[in-house]
């Protein structure tokens, strides 16, 4: 079956609504498709789902409710969502704060978990490199405050994000480089620091 053309705002607007999807399990509302896509009123992300409407791709259910209608064929076909991109981070700012946004990137689906928010990070320096994260690779993150014995995690230590290897040990926790380079030392902590997220991609700088 041929498949029906769609404009680059229709393309946004499908990623948005898979994206929201994904992580809240419900679609989003037109001023969250409006507020995504930087206009001023839900008129014109009303306008595009009832382009999408028309094109079967959504379908109505209520005047204010609708949901995505893919159909099995478009299993064939790759699905992405939009992910922010997350700039060099001030200090005492929040990784997440949206004075470091610095756009948003395209990622499969089938690299986000469900339930879960997802932001990328440009990583800085090779005190990971012999984890393939490299300087100037973009690190895809699943954001949440723990983690387990031996993930990649992305740790705010005094007030700077630092991607390390975490490491549980008595009475404190081990932030762990894996690095060729020799002026890498381990960070020993107790509680003072937060957890970020967890790395689960890396994107090369090539």
């Amino acid at each position: 079956m041929e498949k029906i053309p769609l404009t680059e705002k229709e393309k946004m607007v499908i990623q948005q609504i898979r994206g929201f999807l994904i992580q809240n399990g419900s679609v989003p509302s037109l001023r969250k498709i409006s507020n995504s896509l930087g206009y001023k009123s839900p008129r014109s992300a009303n306008i595009l789902v009832n382009q999408l409407i028309e094109k079967g791709i959504l379908q109505r259910v209520s005047k204010r409710k609708y949901v995505l209608n893919e159909k099995p064929e478009d299993t064939l076909h790759a699905k992405t969502v939009c992910i922010p991109l997350i700039g060099t981070v001030a200090c005492g700012i929040p990784i997440l704060a949206e004075e470091n946004y610095q756009g948003k990137i395209s990622v499969s689906t089938k690299l986000i978990e469900p339930g879960y928010k997802h932001f990328i990070l440009k990583a800085k320096g090779d005190s990971m490199n012999q984890k393939g994260i490299n300087d100037g690779d973009l690190v895809l993150v699943r954001q949440q405050i723990t983690a387990k014995e031996g993930d990649t995690v992305v740790a705010l230590i005094d007030d700077e994000a630092a991607i390390k290897e975490f490491h549980y040990a008595k009475n404190f926790i081990i932030l762990r480089p894996r690095s060729s380079n020799p002026v890498h030392k381990p960070i020993i902590l107790t509680n003072d620091f937060q957890i970020q997220g967890i790395v689960v991609a890396t994107i090369p700088n090539v």
